[in-house]
């Protein structure tokens, strides 16, 4: 009994990091406002080493449509401008000497409809990490009725599994409708 309740607690967890993994993941989506988060996972060479760029700089956002970096040393800067640029993110910095600003262009209808389909294909790759931690488990759990555990606990615990899949599954989709009416805001 206890080491299904331990498989359980497992499944719980996986599920858990399978939603914080899909809620990170869509925090890097653009949804027509600066943020940040956009510049998350940007890579800039720093003294020869791929750095992420929260560790060179500072990221503010001073209104809805500005996002300004101010470097801890000014070497930086064109480097900084660089890794914007190459990066798919599609924006333009402009640097004045002292930081590098970005004026996020307001999104075209098109591209919110491109955004939201990229944010319905990470919370489909989230509700398939679900999946497979339910599966896992649920093998796991018919080894343990093979090796004489009972077939009421095993039961049981299925439920138990599939009550978490159905929990976490619906948090993904409380997250996708957040992220699709932030997009679609115009």
């Amino acid at each position: 009994m206890e080491e299904i309740q331990l498989f359980l607690d497992d499944a719980e967890a996986s599920m858990k990091k399978s939603v914080q993994h899909t809620s990170i993941e869509l925090s890097k989506i653009r949804a027509g406002k600066a943020s940040p988060s956009m510049l998350e996972g940007l890579l800039v060479d720093y003294y020869g080493s791929k750095t992420p760029i929260n560790q060179v700089a500072s990221v503010n956002t001073p209104d809805a449509k500005t996002i300004v970096i101010k470097p801890w040393e000014k070497s930086v800067i064109p480097e900084i401008e660089k890794a914007i640029t190459n990066s798919d993110l599609g924006l333009n910095p402009q640097n004045d000497g002292e930081v590098v600003r970005i004026n996020v262009p307001p999104l075209t209808e098109e591209r919110r409809i491109t955004l939201v389909k990229q944010t319905k294909q990470e919370i489909e790759n989230g509700r398939i990490s679900i999946r497979n931690v339910r599966k896992d488990t649920n093998d796991s759990l018919k080894k343990l009725l093979k090796d004489g555990a009972s077939e009421d606990a095993i039961k049981q615990a299925e439920a138990s599994v599939q009550k978490l899949t159905d929990q976490f599954v619906k948090q993904l989709e409380d997250l996708y409708v957040r992220k699709e009416e932030e997009i679609m805001t115009i």
